[in-house]
């Protein structure tokens, strides 16, 4: 490692949230570029730098910053350069040079010191005076912070997080409990915060550690899906983690709940523990839910002359229409009249957009006031062309809310609650399975009763991204009105995409003879010829089948790693359908090498990003805020002078993405079945060869295959397709939705 010291000449560009910079440092004469994560940094002041060298591609030679100290000028010439570069403000270059001329290399010692003797000066009052020491006083607390948290391994960047988060304050937490660190700070999880505990010398069996990793494993499993964990769970899982025995944790998921940091139920014989939050969320939701469904009674106990009224209106809908119902579908559309809560379920092909339309006919035809909305934009462009009225994500129905700082460890806020509820008299929301405990509970806060609100979802898709399976618990709790679609209608059985999809579905066997028009398998044991079947097919053989582009084609995987793993195939797909040119700019992040023109995907929610959409004359047109885990969209512009790059979506929504932020963004030629929840494709190509049992199962295989719309392709084993069918042991997820809302319904 290499050390530089020098003042800080200018700053060329600094991140005002992370403290990312670009400065020039004089250092024996020198002019260096150099940078690093400095966020206390100003001009003027003089460092020690350690860090090394490195060849930009663009900008040359650079010196990149590991950590460095700012110290204290020594010279009147370092000292007057420091004051007059506007670090501390109210100062200039004239005041600073008649400052230092007085008090020479004295002249810190006085501003800390004796700060009153700064009035002396011409132009400076004496509360000037009191200002400009107490700005070098809050400078220098800052700068020893940073240092002391250097001694622990701390990066800049999560020192900078910690100073602005406790202050003077962290200190105290540093030394009576670093684990604090984890609960507080985005970016802290327990393990850097064990880290930072083992360093200062906290033992392995300390109450702060236990508590921290009970609550860590408790966030864990939300990442897997689950609301809470059984008791025994929780505690295998924390010792493993801790390395601690059971008895010592035991004691903690007591003192946890009385500190109301954990709920425990206990539920047929089993203690669910709860995180408060999850907890509360739930019961929020299942409160909110017997709200909907009792409270309002929207159409009560329709008196028999009304529903027969119903009835008639329905049957001259059909005839008007030409929609013909079977009596499931007709059963459907009058209970949504009659209940403020419903939910329409069932698999492809079963006329579960038929129903819905004549829903909006008979509604259309009462008055009343309608909306529509479904989890992603896809989805939501979905629906808009199924049923010709404007659907609208999730999202963007409840108002997100700009301020929102997500790195703050809070959740998306709405505009729209119970101050602010959705003006509307009925509500329809698509791929309810992809809806989570969270955003389904902020749904719930902005309907109010009189408003019906009516779901629709495959219950046999995989569950949501986020945590609880709401679709399945409100299935399951046998407290609102559902009805299921199982016949599949004529022309939807003509397709084998539909027929197999049910099959599977059904635990059967597919037909894998290739006489299909819409479905294929390419029976294949080898990876390199699996990815060159694959290249074949998206750029020779599906795009003028199904009348689509290359770009349009999506490749369906069930795992990240492995030979036919998202990660394996973009790198090879990237190099195929997006070769290197000279006429696209590329940029290697970390892990990632983006070109333009690449198809890319958002990996995580971020609720301040800004979108605009612009004329073809460069004008904008609409502007927004939010990008969305699983929005899709492509890489037009790469700049390196300003280091960023610029992500278009659907709708031509363009996001401009600063290179430190590129984390949020991964390549989608070939993405994950979960990743696809909510999407269709002209056509999608499934290579599934091994892979463990838990993961490759019955629903994934019926859930990768119904995201095509004109054409799937299965590459590999027939033996491992079998296995799939066969095998309907989903990962459980646990989440207690339905129990809650059995509980509040027999309390009533």
């Amino acid at each position: 490692m290499t050390e530089i010291k020098g003042y800080v000449d200018h700053i060329i560009y600094k991140n005002a949230e992370n403290g990312y910079s670009v400065f020039v440092l004089i250092a024996d004469d020198d002019e260096v570029t150099c940078v690093g994560f400095v966020k206390s940094l100003d001009q003027g002041e003089t460092i020690e730098a350690q860090g090394e060298y490195i060849e930009h591609a663009i900008y040359g030679d650079q010196f990149k910053i590991m950590q460095y100290q700012v110290v204290a000028p020594q010279d009147q010439i370092s000292i007057e350069r420091y004051l007059g570069s506007g670090a501390i403000k109210g100062i200039g270059p004239a005041l600073a040079a008649r400052i230092v001329k007085k008090y020479k290399e004295d002249t810190f010692r006085i501003i800390e010191e004796e700060p009153e003797r700064l009035a002396e000066i011409k132009g400076v009052s004496n509360r000037m005076a009191r200002e400009i020491a107490q700005q070098m006083e809050e400078k220098k607390e800052m700068r020893e912070a940073m240092i002391f948290l250097q001694k622990y391994g701390i990066s800049n960047t999560l020192a900078i997080k910690i100073y602005n988060r406790y202050g003077m304050g962290l200190y105290g937490v540093m030394k009576e409990n670093p684990y604090r660190l984890a609960e507080d700070i985005s970016g802290i999880g327990f393990r850097i915060a064990d880290e930072i505990a083992s360093k200062i010398g906290i033992h392995t069996d300390s109450d702060y550690r236990i508590r921290s990793g009970v609550l860590y494993i408790l966030l864990l499993a939300m990442n897997d899906g689950h609301l809470y964990l059984p008791e025994e769970t929780l505690l295998e899982k924390t010792q493993e983690l801790l390395g601690v025995t059971a008895d010592m944790i035991r004691p903690h998921l007591s003192n946890l709940m009385m500190d109301r940091k954990l709920m425990i139920k206990l539920q047929q014989g089993i203690n669910q523990i709860y995180a408060s939050s999850n907890y509360y969320a739930e019961l929020t939701c299942a409160r909110m839910v017997h709200d909907l469904s009792h409270g309002a009674e929207i159409a009560g106990e329709l008196l028999p002359s009304e529903k027969e009224r119903i009835v008639k209106k329905i049957e001259l809908l059909e005839k008007e229409s030409g929609f013909l119902l079977d009596d499931l579908q007709k059963n459907a559309v009058l209970e949504s009249v009659c209940n403020g809560l419903f939910i329409l379920s069932g698999g492809p092909g079963t006329g579960k957009t038929t129903t819905i339309n004549m829903m909006l006919k008979l509604f259309e035809s009462e008055g009343m006031d309608i909306m529509l909305a479904a989890p992603t934009g896809r989805a939501a462009k979905r629906m808009t062309e199924a049923t010709g009225y404007e659907a609208r994500t999730i999202h963007r129905l409840l108002e997100l809310n700009g301020a929102m700082a997500e790195e703050e460890g809070k959740r998306a806020s709405f505009e729209k609650n119970e101050e602010n509820p959705i003006e509307a008299d009925v509500l329809i929301i698509d791929e309810m399975s992809m809806v989570d405990t969270f955003l389904f509970q902020s749904l719930l806060k902005a309907v109010i009763p009189g408003t019906r609100l009516i779901m629709v979802g495959d219950v046999n898709q995989l569950p949501s991204v986020g945590p609880g399976q709401i679709l399945k618990d409100l299935i399951r709790s046998n407290c609102i009105p559902v009805v299921i679609l199982k016949k599949i209608f004529r022309q939807a059985g003509e397709s084998d995409i539909i027929v197999n999809a049910h099959r599977i579905n059904e635990g059967k066997e597919i037909n894998c003879d290739n006489k299909s028009r819409d479905f294929f398998f390419l029976e294949r044991s080898d990876p390199n010829v699996i990815y060159k079947h694959m290249v074949q097919l998206i750029v020779e053989k599906l795009p003028p089948y199904v009348s689509a582009k290359p770009y349009d084609i999506q490749v369906l995987t069930p795992m990240r790693k492995g030979s036919l793993g998202v990660e394996t195939l973009n790198k090879i797909l990237q190099q195929h359908l997006n070769p290197p040119s000279e006429k696209k700019k590329e940029y290697q992040s970390q892990t990632t090498l983006f070109r333009e023109g690449d198809k890319v995907m958002q990996i995580r929610n971020n609720y301040q990003l800004e979108w605009e959409i612009v004329s073809k004359y460069g004008i904008p047109i609409d502007k927004g805020i939010g990008v969305f885990n699983g929005d899709m969209g492509v890489v037009r512009e790469i700049n390196p002078y300003a280091e960023n790059l610029v992500v278009e979506y659907d709708e031509s929504k363009r996001i401009t993405y600063p290179f430190l932020q590129l984390e949020e963004l991964e390549m989608a030629y070939a993405i994950t079945i979960h990743k696809s929840q909510g999407s269709e494709y002209p056509a999608v190509i499934i290579p599934i060869l091994t892979g463990p049992r838990m993961l490759f199962n019955r629903n994934l295989l019926y859930t990768g295959v119904t995201r095509a719309k004109q054409c799937v392709t299965l590459l590999g084993s027939r033996k491992m397709i079998s296995e799939m069918i066969a095998n309907q042991n989903e990962q459980k997820r646990f989440s207690g939705l339905a129990d809650r809302m059995k509980e509040i319904e027999s309390a009533i």
